[in-house]
């Protein structure tokens, strides 16, 4: 039985764009599904952006099927109202993966970076090149936002291979603490930091 291909949704989300991509990870070989952007700059009202953004995450959950959603994480800016409405953008995309029963990874933007070109402070355009390279297309995006959210679904990919991908879920274990029972144990163990008499 041939195994279908694992499609990963990657969104970068924004309160006047919010770019879309997908991915297609059969095996070794990874291919672009689909990018795009929601032009979301006409509408005044924030809570119609909100719906519409919720709508087309169910769009695309429900036309493509999606195995996993990876969002880029808010980056903090000066601007509380452009932060606080940001967040409630990737909010909206985050609760309708989860209406679908999926889990949405945040990653942070130097994260991305890292992961696709192994430079944390790469540029746009070096990210986009890079992801020409790895996925073999050619047409140039009419939007950075579609590129960076197709990164945000490689990145996913790239992390989800490592044996500690969720690095947040990972606790180091230190040995206990050695306890000595008495003075003369502790000069046993620690002959150096006890003075001698003169």
């Amino acid at each position: 039985m041939q195994q279908s291909p694992r499609i990963i949704l990657g969104i970068d989300p924004g309160t006047l764009v919010m770019g879309y991509g997908l991915i297609a990870v059969h095996k070794s070989n990874i291919s672009l599904v689909e990018m795009g952007v929601l032009q979301l700059a006409k509408r005044q009202d924030h809570a119609e952006r909100l719906e519409l953004i919720f709508r087309k995450m169910e769009s695309i959950i429900k036309l493509h099927t999606p195995v996993a959603v990876a969002i880029e994480a808010p980056f903090f800016g000066k601007n509380v109202q452009s932060m606080l409405k940001l967040g409630r953008a990737q909010g909206v995309a985050i609760a309708a993966a989860m209406m679908h029963g999926l889990q949405a990874t945040e990653y942070a933007p130097r994260k991305i970076k890292q992961s696709i070109t192994g430079r944390g402070n790469a540029t746009k355009e070096q990210v986009w090149q890079m992801l020409q390279h790895t996925l073999k297309f050619e047409e140039d995006p009419r939007f950075m936002d579609a590129t960076d959210a197709v990164a945000v679904a490689l990145c996913h990919h790239y992390q989800s291979r490592l044996p500690t991908a969720d690095a947040a879920a990972v606790k180091i274990k230190l040995p206990p603490a050695k306890k000595t029972a008495s003075w003369e144990s502790f000069i046993a163990l620690n002959p150096g930091r006890v003075a001698k008499k003169r």
